[in-house]
């Protein structure tokens, strides 16, 4: 319990800082997401960059991948687990860039509310295809994605139009837990 209690007065004490507004909450919709207690070690990302994930949904990712490629479809990480400290950093490198709070939050969940904290949320990307784009879904890799990530546990978390008023993001799927898992 007294985790709980630090990490919501740490996530808190970021949005103070960076000026998200106290209704952020309420007004989007998300969830606070803590931090898990346990992370593994995937694979590099496209960028060679280590990532991680909770053991539960790498080993989800990691089969729906050599499913993909099972079936000539290339599937790669771009993203995965980010500390509320990364998010923080991210949202304040946008403001030094001269970007407004509510543009930012209207493309990045607040800190504390990321489904990347989670370690269950991944951002994938696929060959002939730039990164963390709305062309995404137009690949082979996203017709896939929509057709069998289901079976591995996860799903589209951003869909147009979602509540959130987070922007359209096909590339960012969520594993969610199995009625298997314990």
């Amino acid at each position: 319990m007294a985790e709980a209690k630090d990490f919501h007065e740490r996530v808190m004490g970021v949005h103070e800082a960076l000026g998200i507004p106290a209704d952020y909450a309420a007004r989007c919709g998300l969830p606070l997401v803590e931090e898990p207690r346990e992370l593994v070690t995937t694979e590099p990302d496209y960028y060679g960059r280590q990532q991680r994930l909770t053991p539960e949904a790498f080993q989800a990712w990691s089969a729906m991948r050599d499913a993909a490629a099972a079936e000539g479809v290339t599937i790669h990480l771009i993203s995965a687990f980010r500390s509320l400290e990364y998010q923080q950093q991210l949202i304040e490198r946008k403001i030094q860039g001269g970007q407004s709070i509510d543009t930012i939050l209207a493309v990045n969940a607040a800190p504390g509310f990321s489904e990347h904290h989670s370690g269950r949320a991944i951002d994938v990307g696929t060959l002939n295809c730039d990164a963390l784009v709305e062309a995404f879904e137009h690949t082979e890799a996203f017709a896939w994605l929509q057709r069998r990530a289901a079976e591995f546990g996860y799903r589209l978390s951003f869909p147009r139009d979602n509540p959130h008023g987070i922007a359209y993001e096909p590339w960012h799927w969520c594993f969610v837990k199995t009625d298997s898992e314990v």
